[in-house]
């Protein structure tokens, strides 16, 4: 296993060095209590002695989770985070932004989901993009190391044009907007957002669809994060200032509407090497291609 990963991390280092980040410019924002709250289960919510850490545990009985004191519509939103170690099969950590604090049935949504994985075997990233409440498309991607180990960096980019899910940088999804579609019912570029994160217990799907258990012996089952950043349009009622969008941030100008050269080749390795599964190929679920899948990521 590790083997693996240290000959992963090793060509994607090489492809990642190449990548032009000068235009990505969020850095830490303040405090955790500055930026969120608790959702449920502040007991099981901790911080590092000088705060700059914030952990989430699973139990038994329950789960955490927080989320932004504020909506966003539109911009670039960033955490770094390391994953339950060890035998983590059926727990799910969510990174994920959202319009409602709950699951609405009218509900806008950009997803991050980790799923867990008994010892020695990789986690898998699943991504999903709802809107109006219509989700089913999922994509799974491997990783070129070991999320257990280290902290790493999950980010969203999110403008008018495209939506970019990234790992440490580099892009592992492209989400696509078309203007060629009257009746938009696949991007969600209307309702503002919160970001939050939780970890829960799914398993009775998570792992191997469900056919491996949560071992509930070795929990608490713990998640940890730190340095949140935002460079995103605030909402703020009643006259928001994200009604209309301008080109006035790096996130919403022509080069954040598309990948660089850079992030292009980073892409593609991607996708020729990390690729799970991808709703688009999936003829079963779908004999009829969604309509968001002919838009070209690459454009």
């Amino acid at each position: 296993m590790e083997k693996r990963y240290s000959s992963m991390a090793a060509v994607l280092f090489f492809v990642a060095a190449l990548m032009v980040s000068s235009s990505i410019t969020a850095v830490p924002t303040q405090s955790f209590e500055e930026n969120f709250n608790i959702m449920w289960s502040e007991n099981h919510f901790t911080t590092s002695e000088d705060g700059q850490i914030w952990n989430l545990a699973l139990d038994n009985d329950t789960g955490c989770g927080f989320q932004t004191k504020h909506m966003y519509r539109f911009g670039w939103f960033s955490m770094k985070l390391k994953l339950v170690g060890g035998d983590s099969a059926g727990v799910v950590t969510a990174y994920y932004m959202c319009s409602e604090n709950g699951a609405g049935p009218e509900r806008d949504e950009i997803d991050f989901e980790f799923l867990g994985n008994r010892t020695g075997e990789p986690y898998i990233i699943q991504t999903n993009v709802f809107k109006n409440g219509t989700g089913n498309r999922e994509m799974r991607h491997s990783l070129w190391f070991d999320p257990t180990k280290d902290y790493h960096t999950y980010s969203i980019l999110w403008n008018n044009h495209q939506l970019v899910f990234f790992v440490d940088r580099v892009p592992i999804r492209v989400y696509k907007n078309s203007d060629k579609v009257p009746n938009n019912d696949f991007f969600p570029n209307q309702k503002p957002m919160y970001l939050f994160s939780s970890i829960w217990n799914a398993d009775d799907w998570a792992t191997r669809g469900g056919l491996e258990k949560t071992d509930w012996k070795k929990a608490p089952f713990v998640s940890s994060y730190k340095d949140f950043a935002v460079e995103g349009c605030r909402w703020k009622d009643p006259f928001p200032a994200c009604v209309s969008t301008t080109t006035e941030n790096w996130w919403d100008q022509y080069d954040a509407w598309h990948l660089s050269k850079t992030q292009k080749m980073d892409y593609a390795w991607v996708q020729r090497n990390l690729v799970v599964y991808d709703y688009c190929q999936d003829r079963e679920r779908f004999p009829k291609m969604p309509w968001e899948c002919s838009i070209s990521p690459w454009a």
